[in-house]
């Protein structure tokens, strides 16, 4: 993954940081710096929060609940979902290949059984997301799927030279179904070619909530024009989403840490959080819009 990207809007060349400062030492521009909501960002800081330290990529946080049958079993700062159904789970986003055992992990400290999951789907075709795909389908067998626009990426993606495993190929609005649960694939290009939302009605005790899987919203690599047209259309896509409980590939992105201090603190489920589902939309298109301004 590149560092530094030209951004080319308009034939204008835009040099933007952006990415992962802590495999080569480089980092994002610290520049430009918006304000959402009575926070200030900046392409520097977002990094920060979403990747943390190496060692938060790595360690486990405590496994749980989220809401109905959505459970988190990622680490500090990669996300990792597992989606139980009566026929077999849905695994999305395996993270790196050496986290695998950490999910594994958690599922079975949730009382699940790892051998039962029956689909990888991922976000994303960036190894912080995917890279495990072809460890956990060689554990479990399951079937890798992901959207068409990925495909090459995942293909290049080949950790200690095993092939990446893709199944069955996505497209923009595909069903995915297992047991009684049914998420829907949602296109929602930028980051990568194929980033991709998932959305699901999810069954909590009486109740029935809208539950959105988002991908990264972020700028990263070369952004081309036919890119800028993706983000433009993935960025009013998303906010017609219906949406009770926001989640995102990397659990910063709807405060996840500080909404399971509350949930084991009992009172309302803090998941939950229809006011909030957009906040990370607003905040990435922000300084998307504002990169484009300050670097043209």
């Amino acid at each position: 993954m590149n560092r530094q990207s030209m951004l080319v809007i308009g034939g204008a060349a835009c040099l933007i940081g952006v990415l992962q400062a802590q495999q080569q030492g480089g980092g994002p521009a610290d520049s430009p710096a918006v304000s959402v909501k009575g926070k200030t960002y900046t392409p520097a800081s977002i990094l920060a929060r979403n990747m943390g330290t190496t060692a938060d990529q790595e360690t486990q946080f405590p496994p749980h609940k989220v809401v109905g049958n959505v459970y988190y079993v990622g680490t500090k700062t990669l996300s990792s979902f597992l989606v139980v159904t009566e026929q077999g789970h849905i695994l999305i986003d395996t993270t790196y290949e050496r986290n695998v055992a950490t999910i594994k992990k958690s599922v079975e400290q949730l009382g699940f059984k790892f051998a039962d999951i029956k689909i990888v789907l991922g976000n994303h075709a960036h190894g912080d997301h995917q890279e495990g795909d072809a460890a956990v389908k060689a554990m479990t067998g399951a079937m890798v799927w992901a959207m068409a626009e990925d495909v090459p990426a995942l293909k290049a993606m080949m950790p200690g030279g095993k092939e990446h495993p893709v199944d069955t190929v996505l497209h923009d609005g595909d069903k995915i179904s297992l047991g009684s649960t049914t998420l829907v694939a949602h296109l929602t290009a930028g980051h990568t070619r194929g980033a991709t939302t998932y959305t699901a009605r999810v069954k909590d005790g009486s109740n029935t909530y809208d539950v959105v899987f988002f991908s990264s919203l972020r700028a990263g690599g070369t952004v081309t024009p036919a890119i800028a047209a993706e983000f433009d259309r993935t960025f009013a896509l998303v906010r017609k989403l219906p949406c009770d409980v926001p989640l995102g590939d990397h659990p910063a992105e709807y405060d996840m840490e500080a909404k399971f201090a509350k949930r084991t603190a009992g009172g309302p489920n803090p998941f939950i959080d229809k006011g909030h589902c957009f906040d990370e939309a607003d905040i990435q298109e922000a300084m998307y819009r504002a990169v484009i301004k300050e670097r043209r």
